[in-house]
């Protein structure tokens, strides 16, 4: 879809043209697969589809700088919105110029709603939504799950989010409107609508009472994002996605992908609580519903598995802080699996991480000598393993997508995954 905004996607070529004779994969994997290349035009650049778009909550992928994240040939960066508002906030990365010029990345630019950080926090599960039953407290049943002795730091009504900032308990308030308003002044090429995480304990009855919620969030985001597009026509056109809800109930996913995908937006974010095995299926009820013409971005994943199954189902762009978040731990991604820096083994190992990878760490240093940073407590060796792990990620989805164009994603799939998990 051309747009006079700068910002539009072309696609590319379908999966199920390229393999046609996938029916048996498609039987197994209960429907026609939906993946597909294509390109998603920003006013920073493009993004080339399937996308696997690093994360830099801060404004900075961890331990990376924005010219090494270039160089490993990452496409876009994503920040977080919640983050960035309070702290530095969200009005001296307007002032800077935007997003992109503050942290001296020159690609496309995501931002996320904040809305993840608002519950997730806000429940006290710090990192990660609960997706399980044990360990949790219910004070009127699952819709009011807390992490076990943690206070509730957020409370949701219909009109928006209050929540306790995790770092000094300041109280705030965020709304459809507050959120459009932030993300604009973050600068970011694409930001998404404001919504409701729910998790996989909330009860049917919750979900579709916060799934309507999200509808009418979503429909004031607009409102508030064409508002401020008109005010601020002397920055570059951002694109707005609508974020997708729904948890694991097909009705409810297909509703709101009928529902949002009618709205206007530019493009889509497939959100919320997913379990592993259902993920192909959740993405795919999704993308069977929304209009081809504009590109879907499935938030927070990067295992092999979970990535071609995302693709095949039709994810465009997807995200996650794993590669840096590992990286932290001396954990390092191989095509024989994920390995952990810090075993003795490695001591004495004067190979690169992997051999055979094109990246700035295994080019220049040895597993023994990053091994003895990690042990020494220096951060290089977050840095030297991030920019690995981050490497590793991009590459793999990169040759998934020339795969997809060259009939050959399956048996490139097959392979992986056979070393990866052998």
């Amino acid at each position: 879809m051309v747009s006079s905004s700068g910002f539009y996607f072309a696609l590319g070529k379908r999966l199920r043209e390229t393999v046609p004779d996938s029916g048996s994969r498609a039987k197994e994997n209960g429907g026609e697969f939906q993946g597909r290349t294509g390109v998603i035009s920003t006013p920073h650049g493009e993004i080339h589809t399937p996308a696997f778009i690093a994360v830099g909550t801060k404004a900075t992928v961890k331990a990376v700088l924005p010219e090494s994240v270039a160089q490993l040939g990452a496409q876009a960066v994503l920040a977080n919105a919640y983050h960035l508002y309070l702290q530095p906030g969200a009005d001296i990365l307007d002032e800077a110029g935007g997003l992109g010029k503050f942290m001296n990345w020159p690609g496309p630019t995501f931002t996320d709603s904040g809305g993840f950080q608002v519950m997730s926090l806000g429940a006290g599960f710090k990192k990660v939504i609960n997706m399980n039953a044990d360990g949790t407290t219910h004070a009127t049943g699952a819709d009011d799950d807390v992490a076990p002795g943690k206070e509730r730091l957020a409370h949701i009504d219909d009109d928006g989010v209050w929540f306790k900032s995790h770092l000094n308990g300041d109280k705030h308030r965020f709304t459809p409107e507050i959120s459009m308003q932030v993300q604009h002044q973050l600068g970011a090429d694409i930001m998404f609508a404001f919504d409701e995480l729910t998790t996989l304990l909330n009860s049917r009855g919750y979900q579709e009472r916060s799934l309507e919620r999200t509808r009418l969030w979503a429909e004031r985001c607009l409102v508030e994002h064409r508002r401020l597009t008109e005010e601020r026509s002397h920055r570059p056109y951002q694109a707005l996605f609508g974020v997708l809800q729904g948890a694991q109930y097909e009705d409810l996913r297909r509703k709101a992908s009928r529902d949002l995908g009618a709205m206007g937006f530019d493009g889509f974010g497939i959100g919320g609580a997913l379990e592993k095995e259902n993920l192909g299926t959740i993405v795919r009820w999704c993308t069977e519903e929304l209009p081809e013409d504009k590109p879907r971005h499935l938030l927070g994943i990067s295992e092999p598995d979970d990535i071609f199954t995302a693709i095949e189902n039709g994810a465009d762009t997807f995200d996650c802080v794993s590669p840096t978040r590992v990286a932290r731990n001396s954990a390092f991604y191989t095509p024989y699996g994920r390995k952990n820096l810090s075993n003795a083994k490695f001591k004495r190992d004067f190979g690169p991480l992997v051999d055979g990878c094109d990246c700035y760490a295994c080019a220049n240093y040895s597993r023994a000598y990053i091994q003895h940073l990690f042990k020494a407590n220096e951060m290089v060796s977050h840095t030297l393993i991030s920019i690995h792990n981050e490497r590793f990620t991009v590459k793999l989805v990169d040759d998934a997508r020339l795969a997809i164009e060259d009939g050959t994603f399956f048996e490139f799939k097959d392979e992986v995954l056979r070393k990866y998990y052998s």
